[in-house]
């Protein structure tokens, strides 16, 4: 399991070599990218986008997102790449890899680890535009995405 914050660009491509380098012979590997957005919903551009955040608890939220997957999921192992700072339109925003014997489980696991860092992963983001600058916030189809995977939706 491999956690990290980025405080500069990265590269999806080298994070993913160096991610299936490390593994045992898997069958499976699912990877996701998410690019900052150049517009915002309202169609207005985007000059950058602000991740804050608090380093311990940031940190903290990304592996407690990641050792859930784990569990959860029959992986052997995962990535998590997330940026924090400014981050121009785009440019990377965060990586994501789950590696298992088969595929479903790793769709299963990056999906998981996508929706929970949405929604649960500690950043308080900020687009800042020619018009301003706005707080962003999770949506309520974001809570929802997540929320299908609770226990009472997805039994084990």
């Amino acid at each position: 399991m491999s956690v990290r914050l980025a405080g500069e660009p990265f590269a999806a491509e080298r994070e993913l070599a160096e991610f299936t380098a490390g593994l045992a012979g898997e069958g499976a590997v699912v990877s996701f990218l998410g690019l900052a957005r150049a517009r915002t919903p309202d169609r207005e551009k985007v000059e950058r986008l602000v991740l804050d955040h608090h380093p311990r608890l940031t940190l903290r939220s990304l592996n407690e997102i990641a050792a859930a997957a784990r569990e959860r999921f029959d992986i052997s192992s995962l990535r998590i790449v997330h940026r924090r700072g400014f981050v121009a339109p785009g440019e990377t925003i965060v990586f994501v890899a789950a590696a298992a014997a088969h595929r479903r489980a790793a769709f299963e696991a990056a999906d998981y680890l996508m929706d929970r860092l949405k929604t649960d992963a500690v950043f308080w983001k900020r687009e800042d535009t020619p018009g301003g600058s706005h707080w962003i916030e999770p949506r309520d189809e974001d809570y929802s995405a997540r929320d299908r995977w609770s226990e009472k939706s997805c039994p084990e």
